[in-house]
């Protein structure tokens, strides 16, 4: 469980304690998508308040005080805050990704009995690039739209990406059958 972290307040400027939810019975699905989503958020909020535009931040605001509240049956008081309060660095991020993503591995080799394992690992790791690269697309578009696609964010989204794609090598080479595995694995299937 992560540690609990303090939230200043904007309207009281006071700090207040988080305190995460245990959410190891949630799916890496869903935990990988409100990640995201309170990534983006973030991100708008920011935008929101640099923008002195007081109306809409206000809304923006109260916004989020609704989703988190929806939110608080399934993942505890502050879940947007909690979210976006985690390691967002490049290399956090892209840690997070690999991690969930490949945690797939042994439900993906299921789905495919008999197959070589070598090809079984390329196709897997050649899902997930597929999916990082429309995931990546698809996060510069947003960031592109709400006109904060520049300098550091960007470099940033392609440090990250570069640090997914060299995860996704490191898990092929850790993954990869030996020649005796690959021969045991081909006597079995014959």
């Amino acid at each position: 469980m992560a540690t609990p972290v303090s939230v200043t307040s904007s309207t009281t400027g006071s700090a207040a304690p988080v305190q995460p939810k245990d959410d190891s019975t949630v799916s890496p699905l869903v935990k990988a998508k409100s990640q995201f989503n309170a990534a983006i958020i973030q991100a708008s909020l920011t935008v929101s308040l640099n923008s002195s535009n007081e109306p809409l931040s206000l809304v923006l605001k109260t916004a989020l005080t609704g989703i988190n509240e929806e939110l608080k049956g399934d993942y505890g008081d502050n879940a947007i805050q909690n979210a976006a309060s985690q390691d967002n660095t490049p290399e956090g991020t892209a840690s997070r990704i690999v991690a969930l993503s490949t945690g797939f591995y042994d439900a993906f080799k299921r789905q495919h009995p008999g197959e070589d394992e070598g090809e079984v690992l390329n196709k897997f790791v050649e899902t997930l690039q597929k999916g990082v690269d429309k995931g990546f697309k698809e996060a510069r578009q947003v960031l592109d739209s709400l006109k904060v696609l520049n300098g550091d964010i960007s470099s940033n989204i392609d440090k990250t990406y570069d640090l997914v794609k060299q995860g996704y090598a490191d898990f092929i080479a850790a993954h990869q059958p030996k020649p005796a595995e690959a021969a045991e694995t081909a006597d079995t299937a014959a």
